[in-house]
């Protein structure tokens, strides 16, 4: 299918939803493709990072509307809850990664499309932006984890508003909130989040190492600080020896 590219230069993989004939909205295959790219940027030891990113002007227009309208006819249907399982499991596909990820936003990102935002590491959105939770205008209970992604990532009160009172965003906002690390204009946004994912390609084996550590201190759940330390341990006295061997004798 095709919906789904992956291209992979120094250290960095750059995963393209190229589907904008329906603003990248995710199909079954679709989700399919993107697990297949990060199990292919998983199976390779020169990823530090990836950046994910929608084709067209768009990021991704949430779930194929053919997949809710299947699901809505017999939502216990065998049927229907893989084909569910399977765009939940591209999200968690994506924040398990080996690899840092980056999400670089350009115009709507919408329910699942918002949840695949959320998914990753960190965020470089548009100014402009549209950063929609989208279930409550259609009539559908948020799933795929979205209350706590929106929450680990602003708090409380700003998952209250986006995911339960159905707020929309822009890009300025969702930076203020947290939701994202910066905001820049339009034509900028997949220049910065190359720049940034480029530190951690320069150094795969670090970046992976760090990034296992980043997640499992950050959450959710989020580890007190004396977990913290130990997790941190092994990981620095690896790198500590690495960086000894490497000087010159």
């Amino acid at each position: 299918m095709n919906e789904v590219q992956c291209e992979i230069s120094d250290g960095v993989a750059v995963v393209t939803l190229a589907a904008p004939q329906r603003r990248n909205a995710l199909t079954v295959g679709m989700a399919a493709e993107l697990m297949a790219a990060f199990d292919e940027i998983d199976a390779r030891d020169d990823v530090g990072a990836a950046v994910v990113r929608g084709s067209g002007g768009s990021f991704c227009a949430g779930a194929d509307l053919g997949v809710l309208a299947d699901a809505s006819q017999d939502p216990l249907d065998d049927d229907a809850q893989r084909d569910i399982d399977a765009l939940y499991g591209s999200f968690l596909r994506v924040g398990r990664s080996r690899a840092a990820t980056i999400a670089a936003v350009r115009g709507p990102a919408v329910g699942a499309g918002m949840n695949l935002v959320m998914a990753t590491d960190l965020r470089i959105v548009a100014r402009d932006a549209r950063l929609i939770s989208g279930f409550l205008r259609i009539g559908v209970h948020p799933g795929g984890g979205h209350f706590t992604l929106l929450t680990r990532a602003a708090g409380r009160d700003a998952a209250a508003a986006v995911g339960l009172f159905g707020q929309e965003i822009d890009g300025e906002r969702a930076a203020e909130l947290g939701l994202a690390w910066q905001a820049v204009e339009d034509a900028d946004v997949e220049a910065v989040a190359l720049q940034i994912a480029g530190r951690l390609g320069k150094d795969p084996a670090l970046a992976r190492r760090m990034t296992a550590s980043f997640r499992r201190e950050a959450g959710p759940p989020a580890t007190s600080w004396d977990v913290g330390l130990e997790v941190e341990r092994g990981p620095q006295m690896w790198s500590f020896r690495r960086r000894a061997q490497a000087r010159p004798a």
